[in-house]
């Protein structure tokens, strides 16, 4: 996917993610006039609301690999006012381009820790930049229910190459992202926590929401079709494409739910 595609789809399916990311924001307790780093930024979403969290004292860079979704995130800054606050860098989460004790805090959602390598050579350079007694946080998407009624189509899913992804089938299980509790201990940072974070959608379905469905099941679940019996691709070309008459969202009792877990702790 290009640049400008990708960064539409993030537009796109940014709505269903409104509620869920600010209740992770306020559950780190970023300290008021922080210094942050936000590794991964993307279009710089997120950067708004961690500077809105530590308030106009606080400072908060965002960094991606990607210089278009950075242009991206400097114009929508600027139109918020926001860009002495908020200050976007390229580079690369494995390799920061920072000094050691950097920032007070580190953010980084669906990204690090998300790689099909072994996560703890690049979570230690988060683990770097970060002052001793600061907060280093990872997130992702963890798990959904999008099918109502038709659990055995989504766990068939749920097990395709793309339905896994990125975790792949040769990684071991200790690099799985829901076994992150184990690098921090590893890297022996202190105070570790962790938490799920939910959030839900139903029937009526606006149109925002709706479009940020669509989005989402094109991204779980593309290219599958080899991977499918006949039976399975007819179900899912049934139930999960807009242009059926059968199509999922269509139900007037549709529900949908889905989960973010954040681990998180101190540098020692």
């Amino acid at each position: 996917m290009d640049t400008n595609s990708y960064i539409q789809s993030l537009l796109v399916t940014n709505p269903i993610r409104k509620t869920i990311l600010p209740q992770m924001v306020r559950a780190l307790r970023l300290p008021e006039g922080s210094q942050g780093l936000d590794a991964g930024c993307g279009i710089g979403h997120q950067c708004l609301l961690l500077a809105e969290e530590i308030g106009p004292a606080g400072h908060v860079t965002g960094l991606d690999i990607s210089a278009g979704m950075l242009d991206y995130g400097r114009e929508m800054v600027e139109t918020a006012k926001l860009s002495e606050r908020i200050f976007f860098q390229q580079g690369d989460v494995t390799n920061l381009p920072f000094d050691n004790h950097a920032f007070d805090w580190i953010w980084s959602v669906d990204c690090a820790g998300l790689v099909s390598t072994e996560p703890l050579s690049s979570l230690s350079e988060l683990v770097r930049v970060v002052k001793p007694g600061g907060i280093v946080a990872i997130a992702a998407w963890s798990s959904e229910k999008l099918l109502p009624g038709h659990p055995r189509l989504e766990a068939r899913l749920g097990a395709t190459s793309a339905g896994i992804a990125p975790f792949v089938q040769e990684a071991k299980p200790e690099w799985h992202f829901l076994r992150a509790l184990g690098w921090f201990n590893e890297l022996k940072l202190r105070d570790i926590k962790a938490r799920i974070f939910a959030d839900n959608v139903h029937a009526p379905l606006n149109n925002e929401i709706r479009n940020a469905l669509v989005e989402l099941f094109r991204q779980r679940w593309p290219d599958m079709a080899t991977e499918l019996s006949d039976d399975e691709l007819a179900e899912f070309q049934r139930l999960c494409l807009p242009e059926s008459p059968d199509f999922i969202l269509n139900l007037p009792e549709y529900y949908a739910f889905f989960t973010y877990t954040m681990f998180w702790a101190k540098v020692g």
